[in-house]
């Protein structure tokens, strides 16, 4: 069973914990819930709505609009005889279909780190983030729709563009989603007891915050859970169209246009059930398009004080290229990592799995991952183990993949070379893939300064989608100068164990958290208000907001 929502479980009471994860600073006592009494508790239905709201057509269109550079222009990429090669005019030459993809990607990562920069760290003021997911979401549907309108080859170009607004839109939309969720943690019934209970004394401050991580790791994993399923759907609906219209030259457009269609049946219910909830008002003299590097080069300066958050981003940004995955608004869950990336292209390589196949594959990925998150949820309630230690386990699992492809330089009995090996990553993979996906978050949301939600995963998304634009080209330029494909996995393996060390031995999630509300209390009393043991609101550090 999913980890039930809008839950009314009883407060627990002081069990055996995981002191380490669960450790008070004494010079913190006061500094324990970030929480303000006047915002609305979360409801069931507003919680399921955000757990609901849970491409790439234009590389296709410029292969078949470019030409064979050996047999001359006018011929095809796709026909028979082809060399493997594809160009496309380009600034009065010509380029590989590749190349104009990385710069598609290059320039439209370009545009999501001024976003996330720009206007991201905005949102936390106000209601500006509320109507910002909103209008990114619906141009980031408007250009899935009008994939329609991309029937022919010679309109790359507009593919192009199209390709460009959706991989943007979606980095910034999965962005902004998911910096909402530590402040509904913060709003559930289950943390407003939490904190009365603990304000009046009967539950000491280390069950108080073990109550309240759960409460975020419980959403995380709902999340993550409900996008497999909306992924198993989205397989068989894509199936739906793919084997009947199977050869038809535009199946590609409907089955985009399908998934945005499937975003919008299960998307819309959030903005209609999200309550409001809006930040502090915009500081006097402060405008939306400059407050947000403001507030990024503050932090930046102070990184002595957040020391862990940041140490934590950096080595996210180095495993990214292992692990990473995102939760796709469609209801997808994708892998968008660099290992994966080359895990396919050594399938591709050495076997020739067919549609259905693949599907299978991706079912089995897919339904490996929910289980992974209901085992998850109940173990960490049951053993008391805390967020770091389940991340690590998975990130450590996930980092024996590029070196179970090593193995492949050697040797062609494994490594990668094997129908059976492909399925056993299925397995493996998408077991420990999801657990990444959502402790990675819920660390993430310990680290966060409470009201710096948007600015600070606005930065975590950013590590992420820089390391999906960064890493393929190394591997590349690597398999370029090898020529072997297995070389890349130990770039691949040595970038994750130096993450994982980083992770394990210098990331501190306690004394991370605690220095997170004290920064979060000195730049404007966390947005919320800090309270007291006694439920009195602190001023004391308010008066020196925005002060360094």
């Amino acid at each position: 069973m999913l980890p039930t929502l809008g839950r009314d479980d009883p407060i627990p009471v002081p069990p055996v914990l995981d002191k380490k994860e669960y450790t008070i600073p004494s010079d913190d006592a006061q500094i324990n819930a970030p929480l303000s009494y006047d915002e609305p508790v979360v409801t069931r239905r507003e919680l399921w709505s955000y757990c609901c709201f849970s491409l790439t057509l234009f590389q296709a269109l410029s292969t078949a609009a470019g030409y064979d550079p050996v047999r001359g222009q006018g011929s095809s990429c796709l026909g028979v005889g082809a060399s493997g090669k594809c160009v496309l005019p380009w600034g009065g030459g010509t380029k590989a279909v590749n190349s104009v993809v990385l710069i598609a990607n290059g320039a439209s990562f370009a545009i999501i780190t001024i976003i996330l920069t720009t206007i991201s760290p905005a949102a936390d003021y106000g209601s500006f983030g509320r109507w910002l997911l909103l209008g990114v979401t619906l141009i980031s549907l408007g250009a899935q729709f009008s994939a329609m309108s991309l029937t022919r080859p010679g309109r790359w170009g507009a593919s192009m563009a199209m390709y460009m607004t959706i991989f943007t839109t979606y980095g910034v939309t999965l962005a902004l989603y998911t910096a909402i969720f530590p402040r509904l943690a913060r709003h559930t019934r289950f943390s407003r007891d939490l904190r009365e209970r603990y304000n009046r004394g009967e539950i000491p401050a280390e069950v108080y915050e073990e109550g309240e991580s759960l409460e975020r790791t419980r959403i995380s994993n709902t999340i993550t859970a409900m996008a497999c399923v909306g992924g198993i759907v989205m397989l068989l609906l894509d199936l739906s169209l793919l084997l009947p219209l199977q050869g038809h030259a535009d199946v590609n457009n409907y089955v985009i246009v399908m998934a945005a269609g499937y975003w919008v049946l299960t998307g819309t219910w959030w903005f209609i059930y999200q309550q409001p909830r809006p930040g502090p008002k915009l500081p006097k003299g402060e405008r939306y398009i400059a407050i947000g590097w403001k507030r990024i080069w503050l932090a930046l300066k102070q990184y002595k004080k957040l020391p862990y958050t940041f140490t934590y981003l950096f080595a996210y940004f180095l495993l990214a290229d292992d692990v990473c995955i995102a939760n796709m608004p469609s209801g997808h869950v994708q892998a968008l990592s660099t290992t994966s990336t080359l895990v396919y292209i050594c399938q591709n390589d050495r076997l020739n799995f067919s549609l259905l196949e693949n599907t299978y594959l991706g079912i089995t990925q897919l339904s490996t991952s929910f289980a992974s998150q209901i085992v998850s949820w109940y173990a960490q309630r049951y053993w008391k183990i805390g967020p770091k230690k389940i991340f690590i386990v998975a990130s450590i699992v996930a980092t024996l993949v590029p070196l179970w492809g090593m193995m492949g330089i050697w040797t062609d009995k494994f490594g990668f070379h094997n129908v059976w090996e492909f399925w056993m990553y299925a397995v493996v993979f998408g077991f420990f893939q999801a657990l990444y996906y959502s402790y990675s978050q819920t660390i993430m949301a310990e680290l966060s300064p409470p009201g710096f939600d948007y600015m600070f995963f606005g930065l975590f998304g950013l590590s992420n989608r820089a390391s999906s634009i960064i890493g393929p080209n190394v591997i590349q330029a690597i398999i370029d100068r090898t020529g072997n494909t297995w070389d890349g996995f130990s770039f691949l393996f040595g970038l994750c164990v130096a993450a994982n060390l980083i992770i394990w031995l210098a990331v501190d999630v306690p004394k991370g958290r605690h220095d997170a509300l004290r920064w979060a209390a000195g730049q404007r009393g966390t947005a919320d208000g800090i309270y007291t043991r006694t439920g009195e609101k602190n001023e004391a550090s308010v008066e020196g907001s925005g002060k360094s």
